[in-house]
């Protein structure tokens, strides 16, 4: 350490005064604040992230951060903080934080971490600012997702009920040969036509569907 004293003459008479016994440099220092603040926003999640060339390389390992965000146009006495514990100059904050179409404003300080016994500092000064705002997510339109729902729905429904129509029509094609020539042909011979003008309709309202 360093003994630090001040000298100096008053009223004719030399003084000197002892500032510090003992001064440790490595337990007094303060950064530069982080440079070129950068976000980008998306529908999930915001990412900011910052240069800290201008600090110490035997330092950079254990610096800690600071984040301050808040709407933009309100006082920084408002902003929220985070303080982060990764000393990687980058953080993410969820959308879920975030209020849709609200701009929002964010900086952030540095320090030495206070888990280091090495060294000690106070905070920078705060970073230049960056502004964001939350993506939102595509909204699916109530047209669309009602058309695939009955397109869901009824495509199951209309083979189900051609593939009964087929099958009850086989069964009385087979019941109709043991009648007589004299007799009226049963109402189940028609079940051929009906199965094509029904296997039409379906073809038709799947293309109004689509």
């Amino acid at each position: 350490g360093y003994r630090v004293s001040l000298q100096g003459n008053f009223f004719g008479h030399n003084h000197t005064h002892v500032a510090f016994t003992e001064y440790s440099p490595r337990k007094h220092i303060k950064l530069d604040p982080p440079m070129n603040i950068e976000s980008n926003a998306t529908a999930s999640k915001c990412q900011i992230w910052w240069d800290v060339s201008n600090v110490p390389w035997y330092l950079a390992d254990i610096v800690q951060y600071e984040l301050q965000y808040k709407e933009y146009g309100m006082s920084w006495e408002v902003a929220l903080n985070k303080t982060l514990p990764s000393p990687l100059p980058q953080v993410e904050i969820e959308a879920a934080e975030l209020r849709s179409g609200i701009t929002y404003t964010a900086r952030v300080r540095c320090k030495v971490s206070e888990n280091e016994i090495s060294y000690h500092s106070q905070w920078s000064e705060w970073s230049p600012t960056t502004v964001f705002q939350r993506a939102d997510a595509p909204k699916v339109s109530g047209k669309i997702l009602n058309t695939k729902t009955m397109q869901y729905v009824f495509i199951p429904l209309s083979f189900g009920t051609i593939l009964y129509l087929f099958w009850s029509c086989k069964l009385s094609s087979r019941y109709c040969c043991f009648l007589t020539l004299g007799q009226k042909a049963s109402p189940a011979l028609t079940f051929p036509h009906q199965l094509l003008s029904f296997s039409h309709s379906i073809v038709c309202t799947m293309g109004i569907l689509r």
